[in-house]
């Protein structure tokens, strides 16, 4: 793996880091399995694409991105809580929905950002290289979401999203609306994962339909990962673990993309296969470290 490899992995491991907040949320905050996240992170590029090709500020546009992910994961709880569904159901239903109303607001399948401002001009326009900029701007984005989601899960409304995902039944015997907080988490989920869908747009000048395809997977995969090597004890540690589980993710995929074995090498269509192995080594490797210890 070459230097620039590298620096491209943290790049993307830290702004699909953000991703991964949100997925840590649902799926081990809440017990929400959310598939909504294939179609609120291209939902987010779409939004923040669209703003800035017509003149919008582009952080202007992180905050309506937010606000569209946001409305996208409380669909899904909506369908969930209110109406009954499934909740891997609902999140089908609104992920398969959101395909065509990104196509909707992208008038087309893509938007290009030529020429176009974006927040990377205010880092570069201090003298950065561009190869570093990417990852100052990812990672100061990173580092605030997950300082400001332990920050709010340690409110009085944080706790009451622990204590749904723990022990609904005893929430809600004190009076807290768990369907309002489901709604809440979901919601807020969803707008992390549009977040860094809009970051990656403009990062990579272009916002694409098909961009969320595999984030769940990829986002399952940093969780597991950045539990296995960093721990979970604690919930500041729990989410800086699936922060830093995106960067050891991204980092294992580039490593193995640039791998040789005589004749054989990997491409990038092998992706998913190496996702499923780096998944599989990550859910085992706890046992076989018990086993071993116990021996």
């Amino acid at each position: 793996m070459t230097y620039y490899a590298a620096l491209g992995a943290i790049e993307q491991g830290l702004v699909y880091g953000i991703m991964v907040v949100g997925v840590y949320l649902t799926f081990r905050i809440l017990d929400f399995p959310d598939l909504t996240v294939d179609g609120s992170l291209p939902l987010g590029a779409a939004i923040s694409a669209v703003a800035i090709s017509h003149g919008m500020n582009p952080y202007l546009s992180l905050l309506l991105a937010l606000a569209g992910g946001f409305l996208a994961g409380a669909v899904t709880a909506i369908l969930n809580t209110k109406f009954n569904i499934l909740h891997l159901l609902a999140s089908i239903l609104t992920m398969i929905a959101l395909y065509s109303i990104n196509i909707r607001i992208m008038s087309g399948p893509n938007v290009a950002l030529l020429n176009a401002t974006t927040v990377f001009d205010s880092v570069t326009g201090l003298g950065i290289p561009a190869q570093y900029a990417g990852i100052l701007i990812f990672g100061l984005f990173s580092v605030v979401v997950v300082v400001l989601i332990v920050w709010f899960l340690s409110t009085e409304l944080g706790q009451a999203v622990l204590a749904t995902g723990d022990n609904p039944q005893m929430i809600t015997s004190l009076g807290v609306n768990t369907h309002t907080i489901i709604i809440l988490g979901v919601g807020i989920s969803n707008a992390l994962v549009a977040l860094s869908g809009a970051l990656v747009a403009q990062n990579q000048g272009a916002a694409d339909v098909g961009m969320g395809v595999g984030t769940i997977v990829a986002g399952l995969a940093s969780v597991i990962i950045g539990e296995t090597v960093f721990g979970c004890r604690t919930i500041g540690r729990a989410f800086t673990s699936a922060l830093l589980g995106s960067v050891l993710y991204r980092l294992a995929i580039a490593l193995a993309l640039g791998m040789r074995f005589g004749s054989f090498q990997f491409n990038p269509s092998d992706l998913n296969l190496i996702t499923a192995v780096l998944v599989v080594c990550a859910l085992i490797t706890p046992n076989i470290k018990k086993r071993f210890l116990r021996r």
